[in-house]
Order: C-alpha cells, then structure tokens, then sequence
C-alpha cells in the first residue's frame, strides 16, 4: 500500500527535525552560540528554511537541543535501573552524566547568564530529570547502598561540580580519580569488617573489587585474570570511550 502523501511529508519533516537537532547539538558544542542558523542548516544538510520552519529562533532551537539532550539522561536512568542492582544503577549513571557533559559548556553557560530560562519545555523535561534522578538515589538508599542524608538535588548539584572537575582537570586520569573520589562520599559509611574480602593465591586479604565503570562490587574469581567490570554493558563503555587520549572510565 502506497503511503498518503501527507503521510510522507510528516515522515520527511521529522527526519529533517532530527537532523536539525543533531547539526545543532554538534553546532553549540564546536563553535558556541553564536554560530548562525544558517551554518547550522549547512552542517544538517538542508534549506535554511527548514530549520525556521521547525525552529523560529536560535533560542527556540536551543531550548530544543537542552531538551533532548536532558531527555536522553532520562532514558539513561530508566536503562540502568532496569538491568543492574540500584546502588551501581545510581553510580553508573552518575558517572554517564558526567561523560556526556563533556564538551557542552557553551549550552550550559547559556543557562546561567540569560535570565529567560528556563522555558516551559525546558522545565518539564527538567522536572523528569529530577524525578528519575529522586528514583535511582531512593532505591539505592532503600538497599542502604548510599547515605540516607542526601536528596537528589544534592547528588545533582555533585555531579554539576564533578563535571566541572573533570574539564578542568589537565590530566584525565587524574580528574577521573577525583570525580570517582567525590562520588564515593555517597555511599553509605559502614564498620570495615562488613566489606566482603577474598584471598588471593598468597593468603593475603583483599577488599572486595569493584567495577571500574560503575562502582558496582564485582565477585572474586578463583582462577583467572580478576575482573574489572561488572559486565558487557560497562565494558563496552569504557572500551568505546578508549582511544589516543585517556579515556572517562580510567582503563
């Protein structure tokens, strides 16, 4: 069956409206934001009418780019929480936050000098980010994982500040160690003793491992290499991430 064509033409402008986004995203981060909608067009692949068409102004369109930007993490949230324990959920995706704000200081200065902000669609996906946020920390705390002494606009206004550490850090590994370090003050303190231990061929007492990505705590091996990741999903991560320069996940 042969699709209407205004079927077709609703196809056609949500791709364009996608590859308007992404050109943007790309846009703001390379080149700030006073790169024109007309580079931005150029870089999408279409007609400088068709990003006014869908984005009447530059702010419009970056509102539009915040959005789906804080939606992504949103979704993030939900992935993690549904395929590993809450506590390494919680870290887990604190640390992917952190990752993918790399590089956008541009858009995240424009939320804290223009006094319009935030706006309406803004606020709701926002109001989402926080609510997903409050339920990855709540179930982390109900395993008594993570203290009980923090709200989620603490844990949010942590990871502002561990972002700033990591783009300033001239040293990734180090700013790595420092971001891991300034997270850890959310687990729950606990008696030493408590921390499960095994041995290795020597007889010696090791604290448990945990996994290099997310924090998770991993199971001794008996034979073999020990583990550093608590699965194919973080190693994934951070093997994506490796490259000439050191990559986020510390090795």
């Amino acid at each position: 069956m042969t699709p209407a064509p205004q079927d077709v033409g609703r196809a056609d402008a949500r791709r364009n409206r996608t590859k308007v986004l992404a050109a943007a995203s790309r846009a703001f981060d390379e080149h700030g934001l006073d790169v024109s909608l007309v580079a931005i067009a150029v870089q999408a692949g279409v007609g400088v009418g068709t990003v006014y068409r869908h984005f009447p102004s530059k702010e419009i369109l970056l509102e539009a780019v915040l959005v789906q930007q804080i939606d992504d993490r949103v979704d993030a949230a939900g992935r993690w929480a549904a395929r590993t324990d809450p506590v390494a959920a919680l870290f887990g995706f604190l640390l992917e936050v952190v990752d993918m704000s790399h590089g956008r200081k541009h858009a995240c200065d424009a939320l804290t000098t223009e006094t319009s902000w935030p706006r309406p669609n803004l606020a709701a996906s926002a109001r989402r980010f926080r609510q997903a946020l409050d339920e990855l920390l709540r179930a982390a705390q109900q395993v008594g994982g993570v203290r009980t002494d923090v709200s989620a606009d603490d844990v949010a206004a942590l990871t502002v500040g561990c972002a700033t550490i990591w783009a300033a850090h001239r040293d990734r590994n180090g700013g790595t160690r420092m971001v891991r370090l300034a997270l850890e003050s959310l687990r729950s303190p606990g008696p030493v003793t408590k921390e499960r231990v095994f041995r290795d061929g020597s007889g010696t007492l090791h604290a448990a491992p945990r996994c290099e990505e997310c924090g998770a705590r991993l199971e001794a091996r008996s034979t073999g290499r020990p583990a550093r990741y608590c699965g194919a999903t973080c190693r994934q991560r951070a093997h994506r991430r490796r490259g000439p320069a050191t990559d986020f996940s510390g090795g």
